[in-house]
């Protein structure tokens, strides 16, 4: 775990006793450095150390307290001032607040115990503000392009510049490209990288969403709109206001519902089903689809004029067939991350693995070569991952890339079914998947198979 950052204090007192005092007072928190200035000056020289607290008496030899405070809320805005004085004046606390003082203390025998309990609750913030900027950080670190889509084939690198490009505005995006190929991770890096990264990135598909339930789930609905709508519910583009709406597998949205959608999205106002008031909302808009928009327009089935609301900055996913290298790189790096998330010892491609990675179409793309791979790491005996382990089939993937069994149950199926063909001979089953039959002995005496 990373230690915690000390939380800095600058100590302004011209009163070398009374300053000391608060220091030593302050400093009784091992977390806590704290440096005493006797001017303004002396104070305003430091700033540059980025103190995350300031005591500041409001009377100083060579400055006022209005000065000095408004000058460190220009450099700093973000650290909080309390102003300490020895004068009970209501107009000169009032003017000190005004101008952003986090509080104003009058000293009295209460003031060292009033300003600990409040340097507690500033530091408390500080330190989840830090927190909240570390972890936006790693998400930023995580979504960016480079990390999400990986490859150095020409068609990926100049994806890595639309994501870079895209993510400097709020201009709308489309994403195209086959299934499996990455099309929210690169919706999430354009959202992750923008200005908009603390905001909600709220993603929809629309092809997962029964017909009748599209309107309101886009739009939201009041009370009572219709049969089961117990209570008011947001709908997609108000929670996602301030950030990112993806909306995902957009061809398929119903024909009525596009024309609703582009009014929507034209108005920049959404009207909750059943409801009358309208809801203003700021949302940056993605879209992606693993057809061909223009030809669904030329077919009737999408309306001209929204497709040409949606298209905005076009990104088109090659397929991982077209990437050339892309797939051996690919493989590689999910082979480690399996090996490394599952404690198994490293594993490397042997040659006839990689020849068959090669030679391989990969219908299902990149969610296809990371099924594969993990599997193969589960089948593979030793440290090197053999073409025998790949569960590769005439051209298709013996495990399906949508299914929602985990990796193992999905490896024990398919031996089970092996052997169940073959009659039990566990010979046979191993020469057709093309495993070691110490793999299959082992499975059937940890119980996984059943031999009849």
């Amino acid at each position: 775990m990373t230690p915690a950052l000390p939380f800095k204090i600058f100590v302004v007192e011209d009163n070398e006793w009374y300053g000391e005092l608060l220091v030593h007072r302050l400093g009784q928190n091992p977390n806590h450095s704290v440096f005493r200035f006797a001017t303004a000056r002396a104070c305003l020289e430091q700033l540059g150390e980025q103190p995350d607290f300031i005591t500041l008496d409001y009377s100083l030899p060579d400055a006022k307290g209005e000065q000095v405070l408004r000058t460190i809320r220009q450099r700093l805005p973000g650290t909080e001032v309390i102003v300490i004085s020895g004068q009970e004046d209501v107009s000169t606390a009032v003017s000190m607040l005004r101008q952003g003082a986090y509080d104003y203390l009058v000293k009295d025998e209460n003031t060292l115990d009033r300003l600990w309990n409040i340097v507690g609750k500033v530091e408390q913030q500080v330190r989840l503000r830090r927190e909240n900027s570390r972890l936006r950080q790693q998400v930023a670190d995580r979504y960016n392009p480079g990390q999400v889509i990986l490859g150095e084939h020409p068609s990926i690198q100049l994806v890595h510049t639309l994501i870079t490009k895209a993510a400097r505005t709020t201009i709308t995006v489309s994403v195209s490209g086959e299934t499996g190929t990455g099309k929210e991770l690169v919706a999430k890096a354009i959202h992750y990288q923008s200005t908009r990264a603390a905001q909600p990135f709220v993603a929809v598909n629309m092809a997962a969403i029964p017909r009748e339930l599209v309107e309101s789930e886009l739009f939201g609905h009041e009370k009572g709109a219709f049969t089961g709508a117990v209570a008011r519910r947001v709908g997609r583009l108000e929670e996602a206001n301030g950030g990112t709406l993806f909306l995902d597998e957009i061809a398929d949205l119903d024909l009525g519902l596009q024309a609703k959608l582009l009014r929507v999205l034209q108005e920049r106002e959404v009207t909750r089903l059943g409801g009358n008031q309208t809801v203003a909302f700021d949302v940056r808009l993605i879209v992606a689809t693993h057809r061909d928009l223009l030809n669904e327009v030329q077919a009737g089935r999408f309306r001209e004029d929204l497709y040409y609301r949606l298209l905005g900055l076009p990104i088109v996913l090659p397929p991982l067939r077209q990437r050339g290298a892309d797939v051996l790189l690919l493989a590689g790096v999910f082979v480690r991350d399996f090996c490394q998330l599952n404690n198994l010892p490293p594993r490397l491609l042997a040659d006839s693995a990689r020849e068959q990675l090669r030679q391989h179409p990969f219908p299902g793309n990149v969610r296809e070569l990371k099924a594969v791979v993990e599997l193969a790491c589960v089948l593979a005996d030793g440290e090197l991952i053999q073409g025998e382990d790949l569960p590769l089939r005439a051209g298709r993937t013996v495990v399906g890339a949508g299914s929602q069994l985990s990796l193992r149950e999905q490896t024990t199926a398919i031996v089970q079914s092996c052997l169940d063909e073959v009659a039990g001979d566990v010979l046979a089953a191993a020469a057709r998947l093309r495993i070691g039959k110490s793999t299959i002995y082992r499975m059937i005496q940890q119980q996984e198979l059943v031999v009849s």
